[in-house]
């Protein structure tokens, strides 16, 4: 079941029709996962084979109360479990994309104050991880699904099942497409916010940067006259003191001046 070739996922044996694809599992969960699950149509029986619980089988259970006069065999049973799992991968997308959408009100507009960019950061792995595996589950639907409209006894069935089946290949396909542009989304969002952390880093550094340059010139002055020379003059001045204490101010404010004018600051 955990095999990717199709060969292994998607084959005739016996009369009957194997097909597996892969489920999310525990999406809402901080420990999503991927399982395997397997049809098993034989005549009129469908068999399924999991390991897990998937949301679409749960509410398959109230689909099946609304639409039991459609489910009169296996065939009937597959394609309305393949509806609720389109549906279910639907809704993730849905989730996923108003979680991206506030993630991206928090990392774009100028609001006062820092964003917790970590638990952004966060956020945007875990919507990641949640479309990544929505699209590799997609991907599998749609080969079960290919396999099932193309083969051998997909003429046996009606027309109306014809189209159930060809309208789920749509639907999949278009929800490949969405999770492809959710997917392009978060890793612009992602560039985005490593963007902000490095602006504000950077912003910071230049205020340190600013700081050093701006405490040079006094700290020259005062390693000058801290060398107690016998021969320097200023030391026995009645006024020397005071003097070197604004050339240390009047240098740093000069320098301040100077960066500020320039809107370094």
């Amino acid at each position: 079941m955990e095999e990717i070739e199709d060969s292994s996922r998607l084959y005739r044996e016996d009369g009957a029709v194997f097909m597996t694809t892969t489920l999310p599992a525990d999406v809402e969960s901080d420990s999503p996962r991927m399982e395997p699950v397997t049809f098993v149509l034989t005549g009129d029986r469908l068999v399924t084979l999991r390991y897990h619980d998937p949301r679409a089988f749960r509410t398959f259970v109230a689909r099946i109360d609304r639409l039991a006069a459609g489910c009169s065999n296996g065939q009937e049973v597959f394609a309305a479990i393949l509806e609720a799992i389109i549906d279910r991968m639907a809704d993730i997308l849905e989730n996923a994309g108003r979680a991206v959408a506030g993630i991206s009100r928090k990392v774009l507009r100028d609001e006062a104050g820092s964003p917790d960019y970590r638990e952004l950061l966060r956020g945007i792995g875990r919507q990641g991880d949640t479309v990544s595996n929505v699209q590799d589950s997609l991907v599998s639907i749609e080969r079960l699904i290919s396999f099932a409209e193309t083969g051998p006894d997909s003429q046996s069935r009606g027309k109306d099942m014809r189209n159930r089946i060809r309208t789920l290949g749509r639907d999949a396909r278009f929800l490949t497409e969405h999770a492809g542009f959710l997917s392009q989304k978060i890793t612009f969002l992602l560039d985005a916010t490593l963007g902000m952390i490095g602006i504000e880093q950077n912003g910071t550094i230049k205020i340190l940067s600013v700081a050093a340059v701006v405490f040079l010139p006094p700290t020259l002055i005062a390693s000058i006259y801290g060398m107690n020379f016998a021969t320097m003059p200023e030391l026995g001045w009645p006024f020397g003191y005071p003097m070197a204490l604004g050339l240390m101010l009047g240098a740093g404010f000069r320098s301040y001046w100077v960066f500020k004018r320039k809107g370094w600051l």
